[in-house]
């Protein structure tokens, strides 16, 4: 107990890290004094007071919502479905998001309209995904390649729905779709925080569920678990917390997939645990890459996507080489 306590207060250090770092790194540099400065005197007129409050801070939140949000959504389907690929981009979750944001741009729609229109992208990709696998015996299986097909699919339709946008708006939107933490907005944040954190805390009730279902559909019944509900119930929520990450940072991949690998080999499989330490890892690990993603080409700036997926890439290729042949096949 005193050693999960200690990993705890280590990972909420270290994203206490990346939040002063994510202050202070930019195209203006500001001191770690300053930045406290501006945070306790939010009524000071000036120019880094109005870069902290007005830039950075939304920025930042923005950053650990979507961070916590993915990796908490990671986590759960790979308890759920047993398999460690399982995320809500190799699903096709993050996919029908873009695509009802998307949808959302063609037609001019904003604001409001556009976390509802990924949400809607999201729902209905997963309502897609399930009924395939339920018309093929429903095997977890056949639910991931599902997905993948349907990622395929529906970001083929994103790129060819990027042939009716107005040329002033493709190249934007390719850069939201690649993962942008730069162009939020604070009504946006606000609307879209509430599905966030309102989704991972039932997904972290659910943890003890979600540990049952992991065991296999038969055992989860033996216990006392309709596991088709609970299955449905946890899609709906994945699906509300991803709809709403994709519409206001657009896709960023391997989070969902490399954070729920790194906590678990830390903190260990019981969600009730894995899942609030997921969703701070997740948090920090968006924090810093967004950080290197405005330094790295300064004055210039990187979509975060691009940085989670060379660190995602580098991760996973470490793990084929160090594999067994039997972890493998």
């Amino acid at each position: 107990m005193k050693k999960t306590a200690g990993l705890f207060l280590l990972a909420v250090f270290i994203l206490f890290l990346s939040c002063i770092v994510s202050l202070i790194l930019g195209p203006a540099n500001i001191s770690v004094k300053d930045v406290f400065h501006s945070l306790l005197n939010p009524d000071i007129n000036s120019t880094t007071s109005m870069i902290i409050w007005q830039i950075r801070l939304p920025r930042l939140i923005l950053g650990l919502l979507v961070g916590a949000g993915l990796s908490v959504c990671g986590a759960a389907l790979q308890a759920m479905l047993r398999n460690s690929l399982a995320e809500p981009y190799t699903l096709g979750i993050s996919s029908g998001a873009a695509l009802g944001v998307t949808l959302a741009l063609i037609m001019n729609l904003t604001g409001f309209f556009l976390p509802v229109f990924a949400f809607i992208g999201s729902a209905l990709s997963t309502i897609l995904v399930y009924s395939i696998a339920s018309w093929k015996r429903f095997t977890n299986s056949t639910l991931i390649l599902s997905g993948v097909i349907l990622n395929a699919f529906l970001s083929s339709l994103v790129l060819l729905l990027f042939g009716v946008l107005k040329s002033s708006k493709v190249h934007s939107t390719i850069i939201w779709l690649m993962g942008d933490l730069s162009a939020v907005l604070q009504p946006q944040l606000k609307f879209a925080a509430i599905f966030i954190i309102t989704g991972i805390a039932l997904l972290i009730i659910l943890s003890r569920d979600i540990d049952i279902l992991a065991l296999g559909d038969e055992k989860a019944l033996y216990l006392g678990i309709d596991a088709e509900v609970m299955k449905k119930i946890i899609f709906i929520l994945v699906s509300l917390v991803t709809g709403a990450c994709v519409a206001i940072s657009g896709i960023i991949g391997f989070v969902g997939l490399l954070i729920p690998h790194f906590a678990r080999s830390i903190i260990g499989c019981r969600n009730r645990m894995l899942l609030p330490f997921a969703a701070i890892t997740g948090a920090a690990f968006i924090g810093f890459c967004d950080s290197l993603s405005r330094v790295i080409i300064a004055p210039l700036e990187l979509p975060v996507g691009v940085i989670t997926g060379i660190f995602g890439g580098l991760f996973f290729l470490l793990l084929l080489i160090k594999a067994k042949k039997w972890e493998i096949f």
